[in-house]
């Protein structure tokens, strides 16, 4: 192994053993370039609602209504991407890097063949798509653009997350963050003028707003392969000796596919909970569709924080220090807690001033904000779920999730919001706390099973 000191030109490689030392300093280290990347890919979506909200309330509601389709889709990348992250991760950590190298490459085709799928399903079937949903005719139209442009595009999504996957799992996060932080502000730059026609840029409405995250995210994949392929980050990927390899491309799908079962059944429990707020009208909707951008951002240290306790915890697993890997997922579990708190606080005082950045009617923002505020009390709990999900699935062991996720949302979250929604005074109240209750059952049953410990057994 290198020096981590030693440097040729421009070549860094970044040669730490996570598996020693302070499990908190590597934790925060590995970590807070993940919280930040996560921020930053989250983020897109945000910038977008931001602007769209200055057309119209069923922009508003149709790129809400879109962008579930588009989070099924990147919830079946991330399956893919949590596969190859938990092979390389335990080939990190027992120091075989000419295996983390190939399932790389195996991941690689793995994403391409997903793109590939994505296509036609973007040309073609975007509008059938939105009126799954039964929303009014003005959201179909604005949706079924937005829609069509980024599954069509889907291909830069796809391996931009690869890349970033395969980066993160052999430990270096700091390249990920610098390429999002970069593309990120081109973003922040082009939508708007790509929307509204500003500056040289045509007038495109909702497609700018799609388009833009193609171009930004297309731009950070061909840096990160740029990163990959010269070596500048702990695996050096080349085509020596590149081959197909079935094996090795099974297993990243055999360890996804739970991953992928739990993220469509989340997706598809956004689908019926938009179902459950259609009747309550479009105001609900594009309601609804803030409350989770803004829950996207509560979420961002969860998943930077996540992310790195699975890296660390696939790895040590690798190392054969299973209590090692054990501590990172409560100390993160522990810290994103405390986050949640915060923020809930944060929510309770300042609930219709957050709404308002996104500009809609002060109809939308009332409604809006009690959303929030009743979301509040899963933050209670909410803290666990996430970092357990991530740190279960990094280490190969994605059943259990599977079974958990689905499992509250069928006795708990629909069931109830179907209820406490039609059957009593709560109305479209009811279909909120009804998605808490289901989200307290999940943290607590995903925090039970983690305790048992039998998921550091777990062979890939």
């Amino acid at each position: 192994m290198e020096d981590p000191d030693n440097t040729t030109g421009n070549k860094v490689r970044q040669d730490k053993d996570w598996t020693q030392g302070s499990v908190v300093r590597n934790l925060w280290s590995l970590s807070w370039p993940l919280m930040i990347g996560a921020s930053l890919n989250q983020i897109g979506p945000t910038i977008d609602m931001i602007w769209v909200g200055r057309l119209s309330s069923a922009t508003i509601a149709g790129v809400g209504v879109g962008g579930m389709a588009v989070m099924m889709m990147n919830s079946l990348t991330m399956a893919l991407c949590m596969g190859a992250r938990a092979i390389i991760a335990r080939y990190i950590g027992a120091g075989d890097e000419n295996q983390a190298v190939h399932a790389a490459k195996q991941a690689y085709i793995v994403g391409i063949i997903f793109s590939l799928v994505m296509l036609p399903i973007g040309l073609l079937l975007a509008e059938p798509i939105m009126n799954i949903f039964g929303v009014e005719a003005d959201v179909v139209r604005e949706g079924s653009i937005y829609l069509q442009v980024l599954l069509a595009g889907s291909g830069s999504a796809i391996l931009w997350m690869m890349t970033e996957s395969v980066m993160q799992s052999s430990g270096d996060s700091m390249s990920p963050m610098r390429i999002a932080v970069l593309f990120r502000v081109i973003h922040v730059g082009l939508c708007p003028m790509l929307i509204f026609g500003w500056w040289v840029f045509p007038e495109l409405g909702v497609r700018g707003a799609a388009l833009t995250n193609i171009i930004t995210q297309g731009f950070g994949l061909v840096l990160g392969l740029w990163i990959l392929f010269m070596g500048k980050t702990r695996l050096h990927l080349t085509l020596d000796g590149f081959r197909i390899d079935l094996s090795m491309i099974w297993r990243i799908i055999k360890i996804g596919i739970p991953v992928a079962i739990s993220g469509m059944q989340r997706s598809l429990g956004d689908m019926i909970i938009m179902w459950l707020l259609v009747p309550f009208g479009t105001i609900a909707v594009a309601a609804h569709t803030i409350w989770q951008r803004v829950m996207m951002f509560v979420m961002m240290p969860a998943m930077g924080f996540g992310t790195g306790a699975a890296v660390l915890a696939g790895q040590n697993l690798g190392a054969n220090q299973p209590d090692r890997a054990e501590k990172n997922g409560w100390i993160a579990a522990g810290t994103v807690q405390a986050w949640m708190l915060a923020f809930a606080l944060v929510i309770l005082i300042w609930a219709v001033e957050l709404i308002g950045i996104f500009g809609p009617k002060p109809d939308v923002v009332a409604l809006a904000a009690d959303f929030l505020r009743i979301g509040t009390a899963g933050m209670l709990f909410f803290g666990l779920e996430p970092v357990m999900m991530s740190v279960l699935s990094g280490v190969g062991d994605t059943v259990p999730p599977m079974i958990v996720t689905v499992g509250t949302f069928w006795i708990f979250q629909i069931p109830l919001a179907f209820v406490l929604s039609k059957y009593t005074g709560y109305g479209v109240y009811g279909v909120r706390w009804g998605m808490v209750i289901g989200m307290i059952a999940s943290a607590v049953f995903m925090g039970l099973y983690f305790k048992t410990g039998r998921w550091k057994r777990k062979q890939v």
